[in-house]
């Protein structure tokens, strides 16, 4: 399998921003289309971003103009931007395919506290 690596969570006040990281072990990466989902307490996992091999990049509702989904092929790596981050972010965020694939591996995530 491929393993997945989230990173660059934190806690941020309201209003704040931050850059979350998934690096994926083998350049198989760059042939999927790949989403960042996350998984706030008590709830269902969710699928927020997704981006194409080639780029194009979709939202949820909640999250459009505030997150960027962004992905360098070269580096096996995806990212998403959070910008004007609400206390409702606040989650664990993951990154898989879209849609999910075996041959990823569910990584740790990474969690986001947004709280004054």
């Amino acid at each position: 399998q491929v393993q997945l690596v989230e990173s660059g969570g934190g806690l941020v006040q309201p209003g704040g921003s931050l850059r979350l990281s998934c690096a994926a072990s083998g350049s198989i990466f760059r042939f999927y289309a790949m989403g960042w989902y996350r998984q706030a307490p008590g709830k269902q996992r969710e699928l927020v971003a997704t981006i194409t091999s080639g780029g194009s990049t979709n939202y949820v509702d909640s999250v459009k103009g505030r997150f960027t989904i962004s992905r360098d092929n070269a580096k096996n790596t995806m990212y998403l931007q959070m910008n004007s981050l609400k206390p409702e972010d606040t989650a664990v965020y993951y990154c898989n395919a879209d849609p999910i694939a075996n041959i990823f591996a569910w990584g740790q995530g990474t969690h986001v506290t947004v709280s004054s």
